[in-house]
Order: C-alpha cells, then sequence, then structure tokens
C-alpha cells in the first residue's frame, strides 16, 4: 500500500499542517484550470450561449430575404445586409406612432413608478407610523400575487373611466411597484443611522434628508429599481393589447402583432424580424447607460467590513 504524503509543518502558532499534494499544488496546476473550466467558465459560456443565440439568429434573419428563411437549406449568414424589411417594417405600420407611444408610456410610468418606491421605501424605513409593518407585509403579498389576475377589475375600471385607447389608461394600472418598494426598503435599512442623526441635527427634516442624503448614497440601487422598471414598462404586453385596439394608441408590442397581422405568410418573417430588433434596440441603449450602476447596485452591500 502507498503510504499517503507527509504533512508540510508550519511553525507559525495557530496553523495546521497542510498535505504535500495540496501544498505543491498551484494556481495553475491542472486540477485547478480543469475545476475552474468545469465550475465556472462551462456554465457560463452555456449561459451566455442559450441568451445570445435566438437574439443573434434574430438580427442576421432581419436581413434575408424570404427565401433565405423558409427553405429547406438553411444557413446562419444572410446572402447580404439589405435594409429592406427594416423599410418595410417601419412604412407597413404606423411605427413612429408606436415607438411614440411606447417612449411617453415609458418615461411617464417608470418616472412614476420610481418615484413612489422610493418615498414608500423611505417611509417604510425612516417614518414612524402605525400598522407600518403589516404594510410591508401587503406590499410583499402584492409581490407574490401575479398581476394577471387584476386585469379584469382593471380593465371595467379604466374602461368606465374613460381611459380605453389612451395612453394613461395603459399607465394608470401599473403605477405601484411592489418590488421596487422591496428592494429599496432592504437596501435603505443598512445605511448607517450616523448619517441620518447628523443630518437631523443640523435641521434637516424629512424631505432634504431624503433627497440630500438617502438618494445620493443609494443611486446604484435607484438605478437597477429605474432599469427593472423601464424594461418592464417597455416590453409591457398583455395590458395594451387589451385596452387599446386603435392603432393610434398602441405601443411597440402591440404594433408587432399588427404587423405579423399584415405579414401572416412566410414572407414576412424577416419584416417582424427587423420590427422586434427595433423594439429591443432602445433597451439595449439603456442597460448600456446604466450597466455601471446596474453592477454597484447588486453588489451594494454584498461586502461587510
Amino acid at each position: 500500500m502507498s503510504t499517503p504524503p507527509a504533512p508540510v509543518k508550519d511553525s507559525s502558532p495557530g496553523t495546521e499542517t497542510v498535505p504535500a499534494d495540496i501544498a505543491r499544488r498551484g494556481p495553475f496546476s491542472r486540477a485547478n484550470l480543469i475545476g475552474t473550466l468545469l465550475g465556472s467558465y462551462l456554465p457560463l459560456i452555456i449561459a451566455v450561449l442559450v441568451v445570445f443565440l435566438p437574439l443573434l439568429w434574430m438580427v442576421l434573419s432581419s436581413f434575408k430575404k424570404p427565401g433565405e428563411i423558409v427553405t429547406l437549406d438553411l444557413s446562419l449568414l444572410p446572402a447580404g445586409l439589405d435594409p429592406e424589411n427594416y423599410r418595410v417594417a417601419m412604412t407597413t405600420v404606423p411605427f413612429g406612432q408606436f415607438f411614440l407611444n411606447s417612449t411617453i408610456v415609458t418615461v411617464v410610468g417608470s418616472s412614476i413608478k420610481v418615484l413612489l418606491a422610493i418615498l414608500t421605501a423611505y417611509a417604510l424605513v425612516f417614518v414612524r407610523f402605525p400598522f407600518k409593518n403589516a404594510i410591508f407585509v401587503l406590499i410583499l403579498v402584492a409581490l407574490m400575487v401575479p398581476p394577471q389576475v387584476s386585469i379584469l377589475p382593471n380593465y371595467i375600471l379604466i374602461a368606465g373611466m374613460g381611459g380605453k385607447n389612451t395612453l394613461w389608461g395603459i399607465i394608470l394600472p401599473g403605477l405601484g411597484t411592489a418590488f421596487g418598494t422591496f428592494l429599496l426598503r432592504q437596501h435603505f435599512l443598512t445605511l448607517p443611522a450616523s448619517i441620518l442623526e447628523a443630518a437631523e441635527i443640523d435641521g434637516a427634516g424629512h424631505w432634504r434628508r431624503l433627497w440630500q442624503v438617502v438618494a445620493p448614497v443609494s443611486l446604484p440601487t435607484i438605478a437597477t429599481v429605474a432599469l427593472v422598471t423601464v424594461v418592464s414598462e417597455w416590453n409591457e404586453y398583455i395590458w395594451p393589447l387589451i385596452i387599446t385596439d386603435k392603432p393610434e394608441s398602441m405601443t411597440l408590442p402591440v404594433g408587432l402583432t399588427l404587423l405579423q397581422n399584415s405579414e401572416g405568410n412566410g414572407a414576412g418573417w424577416g419584416i417582424m424580424m427587423a420590427g422586434a430588433v427595433l423594439v429591443i434596440l432602445p433597451i439595449l441603449v439603456v442597460f448600456a447607460m446604466l450597466q455601471r450602476y446596474i453592477v454597484a447596485g447588486l453588489t451594494q452591500g454584498s461586502v461587510t467590513g
């Protein structure tokens, strides 16, 4: 029988002996490299490919002609970068009106939702009032309830108020954000009480403490909530589809449905792919602009000391 390697002794007080094979294992040893590749890089590459390949296929298909898509001899790359599909997509339906409607709904709706989330989270953490914990529990309950449950009551309410085929009818039912309130509340709880106490000693009220102390130090988390809200508002499909049936009040996701109905045959796949690219492109620009804030907001509080 082979004897195990002798342990390497360390004379430093409080240290333990380490087996010789582990002590000789450097950062670039075969075991470490294989463990890193199988445990880190391989799952990461697979996850990236699962997300990226459909998007790549969509972008490449938006430049293909009908004969290159509806065929048994599929090819990844298009024969040429012909922007004809984009021109047809923007002229077949009122694409400019859809884009304007989506921009208004997203900017107004997300701004109000983020503002309400900040005010609500601040009140739940720094303001004393009765039944505060019960209200927070109700917010958590709202976070767990699927939004589809409230579609019928919201439709009856908004239609009764005359909000059908209007932009405010699209915006109003979704102004409350339980997720944003929860995330900001949890972040506000990690703020040191000393900075709030110093502001209170200087005579700052709740309004000044919120916008001059709490909001500036919470900017990464607020940016994270803002991005999630913007993406949700921009991609919202079910509620705008139900509350609108006229092109002048439709948003971009609903407009794609109208484009699909007008290009229902096989020749319209490239046109629909071009329309989908035009829908997701603004969100990619917003994500690129807020990326550094998002990373900081998601990792904030993970390091203590």
